[in-house]
């Protein structure tokens, strides 16, 4: 407190906390969809989920008739060609989009629903609940799905992408099973969750109201994981010739190109639309899978911010190195290292004239001079040099 507030009696004034803005809640929100990773990946699969819905209202030709046109490339009457027998290759894409968003997505609930049922109940219920369900999942975790699909279309000649989606659903939970029982053990013993029983919450709602929001992310990941080995697995099944070879999707497109040889008589829009398709899904799953993490640990978050926002910040994110927000003001003249040895404004430096290992530099002359002598280190860990008296 200085004189002029001594003299006038007035209060000294609190430090200024800084305001946030109006939109800063709103721009957190909307956190995950500012990502470009999140953006492009939901634009992407938004595209294909639509082409899924109208695919096969919008396609010029029938996918199965035959035309004249016989391995014409690309032209304004056929914008991806024609297969050895005068088939559009764009309608056969535009219709087998459905089939394939119908696999992956079926497959994917399925599993992930699987996965809450089993592996949230084991860690949350413990004892021989948790023993059997445990079980449960180590038993499906060594199931392979490959195998059982083949025989079961083997069995069953007209097995469609329904069939092989329940499938996958049934062999691909185990794994988001044991990663959701192993992080509710770690929520089950929480301050919030204790609270919430201490108030006679039933175990229920302590399981949806309490533990399963704090799992969304999770489930989120499995869920696009699942999807993503979903829709792979039915392309591979439709290429090898295992499903039904009359329902069209990417696979069979691929199937039947292959089975003419495509690649060796040059045809090549016949396949690579096709290929290209896959991979495009695949993209757009696998960036809306690092959009999650980076929505949700809070490292990521900081990295996968706006560059521009960033700099404002005075952030530089370095390959190998991970970014880390700061919240508040940094102290006046402070300033922080950064992996390449520079500094930057924002946090504190070691005192003047002392060393890493906390001893004061030593005095002109050093031990044995007169007038001085070596430095000891006081109770509260600061170094006081201590003269002889002549």
């Amino acid at each position: 407190m200085d004189h002029a507030q001594l003299d006038t009696g007035s209060e000294p004034l609190a430090p200024e906390v800084p305001r946030r803005r109006k939109g800063t809640r709103k721009k957190q929100k909307l956190l995950f969809l500012r990502n470009g990773k999140s953006f492009t990946g939901l634009a992407i699969l938004g595209f294909f989920a639509i082409l899924a819905v109208i695919g096969p209202w919008i396609a010029p030709y029938d996918p199965s008739a035959m035309s004249p046109d016989v391995l014409q490339p690309p032209s304004g009457a056929h914008w991806l060609g024609t297969t050895h027998v005068g088939q559009d290759v764009f309608s056969q894409i535009l219709v087998g989009t459905r089939g394939v968003m119908i696999v992956g997505f079926v497959a994917g609930i399925g599993a992930t629903l699987l996965s809450i049922l089993v592996g949230v109940s084991a860690g949350f219920l413990g004892g021989v609940s948790d023993e059997l369900l445990s079980s449960l999942s180590n038993i499906f975790l060594v199931i392979p799905a490959l195998p059982l699909i083949i025989i079961v279309a083997g069995q069953l000649p007209d097995a469609g992408g329904l069939t092989v989606a329940l499938i996958l659903a049934a062999t691909s939970w185990a794994w988001g099973a044991r990663i959701l029982r192993a992080q509710t053990l770690s929520l089950r013993r929480r301050d919030f969750v204790e609270a919430a029983r201490a108030n006679g919450e039933s175990t229920w709602r302590i399981v949806w109201f309490e533990t399963l929001p704090n799992l969304t992310a999770i489930m989120a990941s499995s869920f696009v994981g699942t999807v993503t080995f979903a829709i792979l697995m039915q392309t591979t099944l439709a290429f090898i010739g295992v499903t039904s070879i009359s329902d069209w999707n990417w696979g069979t497109i691929l199937f039947w190109a292959e089975q003419q040889q495509a690649l060796s008589r040059g045809a090549w829009w016949w396949f690579v639309p096709a290929g290209l398709c896959i991979a495009m899904l695949g993209m757009a799953l696998t960036l809306i899978n690092f959009g999650i993490d980076e929505f949700v640990n809070p490292r990521l978050r900081s990295t996968g911010a706006s560059p521009r926002a960033l700099r404002r910040r005075r952030i530089s994110p370095r390959i190998g190195f991970t970014a880390v927000v700061r919240e508040g003001a940094p102290a006046a003249g402070a300033t922080t290292s950064r992996p390449d040895g520079a500094t930057r404004p924002g946090a504190s430096t070691a005192p003047t004239g002392a060393t890493p290992s906390g001893r004061g530099t030593p005095t002109p002359g050093g031990p044995g001079t007169p007038g001085s002598t070596r430095d000891d280190r006081d109770t509260d860990g600061t170094t006081a040099r201590k003269e002889n008296a002549r």
